[in-house]
């Protein structure tokens, strides 16, 4: 039976939190991975998001700086510096063409991780920010509202989906070989109705 390509792709493209910081992201990547987005659906197709790309390792710490990292990990403040993030894609969106962005910096965010995940490379969402600081470092226009940040890289942790026991915990965990666990909702649960 043939594999479903893109199913394969989305169960492989879990929040990465540890990258190598040994090998940088090139502009093109980054580029082409906006490219993704850019082609996304948008509500109303009004194309709203814009976006800052970095891979300058002082300006990724200033980022790295304004994230809050992996919240269920209580005793883990982030990555070590060997394995920090080695790109970023601040997604913007332009308030001079709208105030509302609906769902367009999800979608867009699913797939610049899509197209990260089918090149070998990882990343993860984040919404924890200090857009105060944030906004400072990069001089975001004030008509311009952040509304994620896209951390890129190479992987190095190794992340597995798990069935969620009926009354189970969802928080994600590390096990002592460093896995990252990933408990879903069975797709029973989350079917309300079907007809």
């Amino acid at each position: 039976m043939k594999k479903n390509y893109v199913l394969e792709l989305v169960k492989s493209n879990r929040s990465c939190r540890r990258f190598d910081a040994s090998r940088p992201m090139e502009l093109d990547l980054l580029r082409e991975l906006v490219e993704h987005a850019r082609l996304s659906a948008s509500a109303a197709n009004l194309q709203p998001l814009k976006y800052i790309l970095s891979r300058d390792r002082a300006r990724n710490d200033e980022i790295f700086s304004c994230l809050t990292w992996a919240a269920y990990l209580k005793d883990w403040k982030g990555p070590e510096e060997a394995e920090r993030p080695t790109g970023y894609i601040v997604i913007l969106g332009d308030l001079s063409i709208t105030k509302n962005f609906r769902c367009d910096h999800g979608i867009a965010a699913q797939s610049i991780l899509l197209g990260a995940r089918e090149k070998g490379y990882a990343g993860c969402i984040f919404a924890a920010i200090n857009h105060k600081r944030l906004r400072k470092i990069l001089a975001v226009d004030d008509n311009q509202e952040i509304l994620l940040v896209i951390a890129l890289g190479k992987p190095v942790e190794t992340a597995v989906i798990e069935d969620l026991e009926p009354g189970g915990d969802i928080r994600y965990y590390r096990d002592g070989d460093g896995v990252h666990h990933v408990p879903k909702r069975s797709l029973d649960e989350i079917i309300v109705n079907a007809w």
